[in-house]
């Protein structure tokens, strides 16, 4: 039978819940346990995908086209385990499921309330098909005290009862911030943060604290005390250099060994960290350095870009470089010249966006790119403006353009309006609701024999997760493919562009879909590693 363990927060948010779950599973599982992470979300969004990236964040997606919790990107790069939709549930989507219960009158004339009917549906969530897995681990999103937050925090304190003894811990979060001007480590918030907890009803059997510095043993003695846990669980949760530290930091810390013991299961398996020292070390040791101009629209929240952050990360991994970023917003190329801000970089990422703001200024990174035959990788909306740019510049179509942006002479891309999923046809029309209805998930895409990208993945045949609501119009391909722009990759029925690639550059790539969402540091993804050793190139040239 699976043991939970439910990770909470408290104090203030963003103190790393997320990151602290991957890490106790990956230590977990480099025990030889069987792993699950899910993420519970209170907030009234069915689910993230029409929510701001400055809202939220990043918004990860699944290979069965689920819009998630950008957690669910920590989780699948530090256990390899794919996450699908169910493992991330938002209090929208226990809502949306609830009042349509109600309204078939599955509820037999009962009055509906949160106790028990939206702690019931939240358990049902919780406990279903778990039966593969060692571990479960749950973490609940924002922070305790949260009114959104209270029906999930009652639900998991109802498990910890029907639960059997021994198979469920609660592990919470909290902030040790140092005063300068006291010149010491403040408890009181993480006393405060328990006591709010146990005010619900749940003691907790971890305290995970964040700090910039060692807790004295008078501190642990105190912490221990006022919140009713043993010294030794009372871990410290240091700063370090690469979140792909936290493992073995918080090995180093006892964390994993604390956990086993409060399921009475101390002193079984020594972790294997081998994998974990060597990702360390090429990270801490690298042979070289290169630089990435990242020219986005969302730079003002680095989180909108977290899979891409870390998919360049690995790409440094796979080629024992260290891979320094250049955040560019891209609207500051509609009103400067380029040139300045990316002369001397070894590479241009154009990332994905929804919306005209910012648009011209990928195109121009994209002509830049071209141009000066410096490496250049466009993802998603990337791939589009790298292709306008092709149009008037190479094709000469003048009045290349998308109609995302409104109605445009040339529509060199334009809203997709049916594609196939599996064996049935998907429809959209522009009207239509902007939640869960853009071209979501993984799906298969067939590469031309003998082109770059077939080469870099080793073989023609791939699949890769989509999200967007907009794609390259065909009927332009033969005047792009004569301008030497190539349709290197397309799906399976011939119909949707997926890849294109300039035969005459050192390496210019663009996709449709998001490479970036399942790159892994210990399985770098072949664009990202194959755009890192093109950069390395490319430094040798500056």
């Amino acid at each position: 039978m699976a043991r939970y363990i439910f990770i909470t927060g408290g104090v203030v948010s963003s103190l790393g819940k997320g990151l602290a779950s991957a890490a106790l599973g990956a230590l977990l599982q480099a025990r030889g346990y069987k792993v699950r992470l899910r993420k519970l979300d209170p907030y009234l969004n069915v689910d993230p995908g029409t929510m701001s990236p400055y809202q939220h964040g990043e918004v990860y997606v699944t290979d069965d086209g689920a819009e998630t919790d950008l957690d669910l990107g920590h989780y699948e790069r530090f256990t390899g385990r794919s996450a699908n939709r169910q493992d991330n549930v938002t209090t929208g989507r226990l809502y949306q499921q609830i009042i349509a219960k109600e309204r078939r009158g599955d509820y037999l004339g009962a009055t509906v309330q949160v106790i028990p009917h939206v702690t019931d549906a939240i358990k049902q969530f919780v406990l279903e098909g778990n039966d593969a897995y060692d571990f479960v681990l749950c973490e609940i999103g924002g922070t305790v005290g949260d009114i959104e937050g209270l029906p999930f925090f009652e639900a998991i304190r109802q498990l910890g009862n029907e639960l059997p003894r021994n198979n469920c811990i609660y592990v919470h979060l909290t902030l040790l911030p140092f005063i300068p001007s006291a010149g010491e480590l403040k408890t009181k918030p993480t006393q405060h943060s328990v006591k709010e907890l146990r005010s619900i009803g749940i003691q907790p059997d971890l305290l995970l604290c964040r700090t910039d510095r060692p807790i004295p043993e008078n501190e642990r003695r105190k912490i221990a005390l006022f919140c009713n846990v043993r010294p030794s669980a009372v871990i410290q949760a240091l700063d370090v250099a690469s979140i792909y530290e936290v493992p073995e930091s918080y090995h180093a810390e006892g964390l994993d060994d604390e956990v086993l013991a409060a399921f009475g299961l101390d002193g079984v398996r020594e972790p294997d960290l081998l994998g974990w020292n060597d990702i360390s070390d090429r990270i801490s040791n690298p042979e070289g350095e290169v630089t990435i101009a990242v020219v986005g629209k969302y730079t003002g929240l680095l989180d909108a870009y977290k899979s891409l952050n870390e998919a360049l990360v690995h790409g440094g991994i796979a080629n024992r470089v260290r891979v320094n970023l250049q955040w560019i917003e891209s609207e500051v190329f509609e009103r400067e010249d380029p040139a300045p801000f990316l002369e001397g970089v070894h590479g241009i990422l154009v990332p994905g966006g929804f919306g005209e703001r910012g648009a011209e200024g990928k195109i121009k990174a994209a002509r830049f790119a071209r141009e000066r035959h410096v490496p250049y990788f466009g993802i998603c909306f990337g791939m589009q403006m790298a292709v306008i740019e092709a149009a008037r510049s190479l094709a000469g179509i003048e009045g290349a353009g998308s109609t995302e942006f409104g109605p445009v002479n040339e529509p060199v891309v334009g809203l997709m309006t049916e594609w196939m999923k599996g064996n049935e046809i998907e429809q959209r029309n522009a009207e239509g609701d902007l939640g869960g209805t853009m071209r979501l998930g993984a799906y298969r895409a067939i590469l031309g024999e003998g082109t770059r990208v077939s080469e870099i993945y080793g073989t023609t045949e791939i699949s890769e997760r989509h999200r967007h609501r907009y794609e390259v119009n065909t009927a332009y391909r033969d005047r792009l493919e004569r301008s030497g722009m190539k349709f290197s990759g397309l799906s399976p029925d011939g119909l949707l562009p997926e890849i294109v690639e300039l035969s005459d550059h050192p390496w210019f790539i663009g996709v449709q879909y998001h490479p970036e969402l399942k790159s892994r540091p210990f399985e770098p993804h072949p664009l990202f590693a194959s755009f890192i050793t093109a950069a390395v190139e490319q430094s040798r040239l500056v």
